[in-house]
Order: C-alpha cells, then structure tokens, then sequence
C-alpha cells in the first residue's frame, strides 16, 4: 500500500492564476485608465497611428499599468518584449541583453527592452544604453515612479519622451472591479458603501485593488458586509509616501500652497495627509514657521508666534497630542492676512547688494574711534535722531552715488497697513528735512 504521505506520483495541481494575471489587458483598448494618453489624440496614440514609436519613459505610482502598456506596445508595434528590472539587473546581465537584441536586429526583428524601476539604475549604468538606442539595437522603455527629472540622467532624457501615467480614480477602479466580477462569475458580498471603501483603500493602485478583491471573493460568507465589518476582516493599504521622495515635495507643496490660499480645509487635509505618511512632525513645525514669515509676514507679526509656540508645544507633549498644536498653526496661518513684501525686499535686497559689491556706507555714519579717521572724516556731520524733530533727520544711509532705492512696499492688508502709513510718513519728513537741507 502506498505511503499516504507520498506525493511523488499524485498529479500535479497548478496554483490558480493571480486575477491580476488573468486580468491583463490582451490590447491597449482594454487597459483601464489612461485615456489622455492612449487616446488617438495622445501621445502613445498618435505615435501607434503614425508607426513611429519612440523610446518612452513611463512615470506615474504603482498599479498604473506601466508593465502592461510596454508589452502590449511590442505587441502593437511587432517588437520582441524583452523584460529586466534595474533591482535586479548588473552591467554583465544587460550585455547580454543588448548581444541578443543584436542578433534578433540582424534577423530582422527589434526588440522593445522594458526596464522596470529605471532609476535604480546610476548615471554611468544609464549611459550604456544610449549607444544601444542610437543605432536601433533597441527601443527602450523605461518605467519609474520617481520623477525622471531628478533621477535619469539628461543624456538619457533627451533621447526619451516621458508618458506620465495618472493613479487611477474611483470611476476606473470601480470598471476594474465589474470586470473582476464577471472573471470571478459572481459579485463580491458587498454593500454599496462597504464596495466604496474597498476602492478607496486601494488607492488609485488597480494592482491593490485586485489583491483586495481576491481577498474578499475567498471568504465565505451568508450576508453583505457593510463598511465596519470589511475594515476588521481587511487591513487598509498604507498611503503611499515616500518621505525622501517625490511624495514628500509635493504634499509639502500642496500644503505650503494651500495656506497661501487661504484655505484651511485644503491645508489641514496635507497636513494629515503628511502625518499619516509617517512624516516628522519637527519637519513640518519647521515649514509651517518657514510659511509664516514667507507669506504673513508683518500683514500678521502673531502668525510666526503662532507658529513658534505650537512647534515648543509640540516639544513638550509629543505625538500624537502636539500634533494638535500644529494643526492649530496651520489653521491661524490659512486664514491670517497674506504679505511677501518683506520676502520680495529681502530678495531685492540681496540681488542689489550682490550688483553694488563692496561699497563703503556714507562716511557720517561711520564710527570714528580714532584720530586718524576723524581726521578723514569718518562720523563727520551725522545727525542724532533723537536730538531731530519727531526724532527723525532724514539723513540718507546708502552708500555715497546710489540712488536709493525702494525695497519694502507693504500692501494695505492687516497689520502692515499701519506700517505702510508709517512709511508714508517718513518719506515726506525725508522729503522736507532734504529739501530744507
């Protein structure tokens, strides 16, 4: 009698097919998602409609499609589909790659090279495909989630058209999800707001949702869940956030931009957005404060106390309880009055020290702690302003021949409204304390 723990001669059963796998679009008509750019009028297809396929460089996030848009354009276009990724990939392993596609030219037939993760690679690796794409060897296509700009060489992105890929919406998830359905041949046991969860856990990423699908479909079950049930029976996917990353400069930006537009609802939603992605607090006490004095500045002096104080606050408590102090920051900021003006002065400023170099201050208003100096006038006729009426002379303190120029001009919001009548002011004691001169 047979060992019953011999599995030698039982037939083989082969593990189902991952519904992603199953899924994948067999054209670019199929692909969900993306239609800026697969459309006749976008750049892909208008380049299939012209048989003029370029070498491409696909940016977006994760489950976008990147993978399935490069082999379906070999398909398109007749190429041989050659797949590497840069994790994984040495510089022996690419020449082999290129000795093949070599001989596949010389037979009559391109090669469509696909390199998943392309800024892996460093900016020596990245050039040993500018040879292979200049005489034809391949057509290279180059999938990333970062932004090119920063992480592919120049050499490299002249030679490339770069295809932004968009995370998919709510509407496309929700196609992916019907076409599950009907692979599947049933629907997921769902409620309508249960459903609406799914998709946003997902998170733009069709690759996520098909997991979380798969997931769902595997449970027997007598009812519809509904939303609370799915979150216990489900772990909600982690945003994407990559704190030294492209991620991080755009919900930073996001952030800064929305409290320049006065819009608290906007800023406290990057602002939790960021904290959710791990972000540091610290991090973002110390933008907020850069904020304040960028774009409040003296329209409201408070906002950087604000600012401050929250950050000290912070200090003192901790997460998650000081994190509340910098909500309430950003809130102040987001609704405070908006001024650049000392940020424009200071920027004009600087440029203008930079044009007039080492000019020396006017000589009455330098110190003259020796005889010799005095002697050459240093300190000669400087006027006391205390001792002037509304203790104000009106004397000129730019450097002897400039022309003096006007930096800080405040607008007539908040608290600077006050100061540009102080301003106002000044220049017409300046103007008849000179021309009484």
């Amino acid at each position: 009698m047979a060992d019953l723990f011999d599995t030698a001669n039982a037939p083989r059963q082969d593990a189902p097919r991952p519904l992603a796998d199953r899924l994948r679009p067999k054209s670019l008509a199929e692909v969900i998602g993306q239609e800026s750019v697969l459309s006749p009028d976008g750049p892909l297809g208008a380049m299939l409609a012209a048989r003029s396929l370029s070498s491409l460089i696909l940016w977006g996030p994760p489950g976008v499609g990147k993978t399935t848009i490069a082999r379906l354009l070999a398909a398109e276009t007749d190429l041989a589909f050659v797949q590497i990724s840069a994790i994984f990939t040495g510089v022996p392993d690419l020449k082999k790659v290129f000795e093949q596609a070599k001989i596949r030219r010389q037979n009559g037939q391109g090669t469509l090279l696909f390199v998943d993760e392309i800024h892996r690679f460093n900016k020596a690796q990245q050039d040993g495909f500018l040879p292979h794409m200049e005489d034809g060897t391949i057509l290279l296509v180059g999938a990333t989630t970062e932004n090119p700009s920063f992480e592919l060489n120049a050499a490299l992105l002249s030679r490339a058209q770069v295809i932004v890929l968009e995370r998919l919406d709510l509407a496309d998830l929700e196609r992916l999800a019907q076409r599950a359905e009907k692979e599947l041949g049933r629907a997921l046991p769902l409620k309508g707001e249960a459903r609406e969860a799914m998709l946003e856990m997902a998170d733009g990423d069709g690759r996520a949702l098909l997991n979380l699908i798969e997931q769902v479909a595997a449970w027997r079950l007598d009812h519809h869940l509904d939303r609370d049930e799915l979150a216990r029976r489900l772990m909600r996917r982690a945003a994407r956030y990559d704190k030294s990353g492209d991620e991080h400069y755009n919900l930073i930006s996001a952030l800064h931009k929305s409290v320049r537009g006065s819009d608290p609802d906007a800023a406290l939603y990057w602002f939790a957005r960021m904290l959710e992605g791990g972000e540091d607090p610290r991090f973002l006490a110390r933008r907020i404060t850069r904020m304040a004095v960028e774009d409040i500045g003296l329209a409201d002096p408070q906002a950087q106390d604000v600012c401050l104080q929250g950050w000290q606050t912070y200090e003192r408590l901790g997460s998650p309880e000081g994190e509340l102090a910098l909500a309430q920051a950003v809130v102040y900021l987001a609704l405070a009055p908006k001024s650049n003006a000392v940020y424009t002065a200071y920027k004009a400023a600087r440029a203008l020290a930079r044009e007039t170099g080492s000019q020396m201050p006017p000589r009455h208003i330098l110190n003259a702690p020796t005889r010799l100096m005095k002697d050459i006038g240093y300190g000669s006729g400087y006027a006391y302003d205390h001792d002037a009426e509304d203790s104000f002379s009106g004397q000129d303190y730019f450097p002897e021949g400039m022309k003096r120029p006007v930096l800080y001009t405040p607008p007539e919001r908040g608290f600077e409204r006050e100061l540009k009548k102080r301003i106002d002011y000044f220049a017409k004691l300046r103007s008849r304390r000179q021309g009484g001169s």
